[in-house]
C-alpha cells in the first residue's frame, strides 16, 4: 500500500471515530503574561515541518508577513503568528510549518513545535462560548474532558489569511451563483465552526433565494436533522420535505463533518439527503478522503460559484 494510501486509510479510521491529530506548538510569551501558550493546527493541514529557511524580506508587505521563502523550488509567503497572536518568542521564529489551505500553500513561522495529540472531536470546545479572539476557533482539552486539563488554543486559519492576504472581493449575488431550486418550504442546513466561512456560506445562499439553517458544529447540525426526522415520521412525509441538502465543514469542535456524513448515511430516514463538503482541506489525499466518508460531492473553499454549482449537481443526482 502506497504511503498515501496509507494516509488516507488512516484517516478515514480517525474519522470513523470522531478523531483527529493536532499538532502542537508554542509562539513565545503571551502578552498578558509570560506564559508561553499551546497553540494547534489540524495535521491535515500540514504539508511538512521545516527548519526555518532564509527568509526574503518582501518590500511593501504587512508587517505580518516576515516575507518569502523557496521551499523546492516553490515560493510561499511566510506568515508571522507570534506576531498575529500578539506572543513575543524567546527564541525567534525557528521552525516552518508549511501548510495546504483553501486552495492555496503558505508557511507559518512559529517558535516551536511540542507534539502530535490525537484527540476525540467532543474534547474541543467553540471559541465563541469561551470569549476566545477572533484568531481562535476552538480550545482542544488536551487532557480528556475534566476539570483542569490542559488547553490548546486551535487557530482560526481561515480568519487569518483573510486578515493577513485578503483574496480580491468576490461579486455574491444572484447573477453569479444562479438560483437554487428548492421544494416549497425546504432549507439547507449548513455547518461551519468558521465566523468568515459561515458569513460567506449566508451570502452565497441568500443569493441563491435559498433558506437556510446555519450552524456552528455537527453536533449542532445533527440536533436539527433529529428534530427533522422526528417532524416528518410524525406528519408522514418525507425529511427532504424539510431539509433538501446539508453543507458542512469538516473540522469542527464537539463533531466534525465526517462522523456528521457518516452518521446521516447510515440513517435510513436521512441518508437521502445529499450531503455536500465544503472544505479548506485541499489537496487530492483529502478529497478521496472525503468520497471514502459517503459524501455526495466535495468542494474547497471558498469560490460561491464552484460551491453552488456543486450543490445543484449533488441535489440533480439525488433527484433531490
Amino acid at each position: 500500500m502506497s504511503n498515501s494510501q496509507q494516509d488516507i486509510e488512516q484517516r478515514v479510521r480517525l474519522a470513523g471515530n470522531n478523531m483527529f491529530e493536532l499538532l502542537l506548538f508554542r509562539l513565545g510569551e503571551s502578552p498578558e503574561s509570560s506564559q508561553r501558550e499551546l497553540y494547534g493546527i489540524n495535521v491535515f493541514k500540514i504539508r511538512e515541518i521545516l527548519a526555518m529557511p532564509p527568509i526574503t524580506a518582501i518590500a511593501g508587505s504587512p508587517p505580518e508577513i516576515l516575507g518569502v521563502a523557496d521551499i523546492r523550488g516553490q515560493i510561499l509567503p511566510v506568515i508571522d503568528l507570534p506576531r498575529i497572536t500578539g506572543c513575543t518568542p524567546r527564541s525567534g521564529h525557528k521552525i516552518l510549518l508549511v501548510t495546504e489551505f483553501a486552495r492555496t500553500t503558505q508557511g507559518f513561522a512559529v517558535e516551536e513545535v511540542e507534539e502530535i495529540v490525537r484527540l476525540e472531536w467532543n474534547q474541543v470546545l467553540s471559541a465563541e462560548t469561551c470569549s476566545g479572539g477572533n484568531t481562535v476557533t476552538s480550545f482542544a482539552r488536551l487532557d480528556g474532558n475534566v476539570d483542569g486539563s490542559r488547553l490548546a488554543q486551535v487557530l482560526d486559519v481561515e480568519q487569518i489569511l483573510r486578515d493577513v492576504m485578503p483574496a480580491a472581493e468576490q461579486e455574491i449575488n444572484e447573477s453569479s451563483v444562479g438560483r437554487l431550486l428548492l421544494k416549497p418550504g425546504a432549507r439547507v442546513l449548513a455547518a461551519d465552526d468558521s465566523g468568515v466561512a459561515r458569513s460567506l456560506i449566508e451570502q452565497s445562499l441568500s443569493a441563491m433565494g435559498v433558506p437556510y439553517v446555519m450552524t456552528k458544529t455537527g453536533q449542532e447540525a445533527w440536533a436539527v436533522l433529529e428534530s427533522a426526522q422526528r417532524k416528518a415520521l410524525e406528519a408522514g412525509t418525507d425529511v427532504t420535505d424539510d431539509i433538501a441538502l446539508v453543507l458542512t465543514d469538516l473540522e469542527m469542535p464537539e463533531m466534525d463533518g465526517f462522523t456528521l456524513t457518516r452518521r446521516i448515511k447510515a440513517a435510513s430516514g436521512l441518508q437521502a439527503i445529499p450531503v455536500v463538503i465544503h472544505s479548506s482541506l485541499s489537496g487530492s489525499a483529502n478529497e478521496e478522503h472525503v468520497r471514502r466518508v459517503g459524501a455526495n460531492a466535495y468542494v474547497s473553499k471558498f469560490v460561491a460559484e464552484e460551491l453552488a454549482t456543486v450543490m445543484r449537481e449533488a441535489m440533480r443526482k439525488t433527484g433531490t
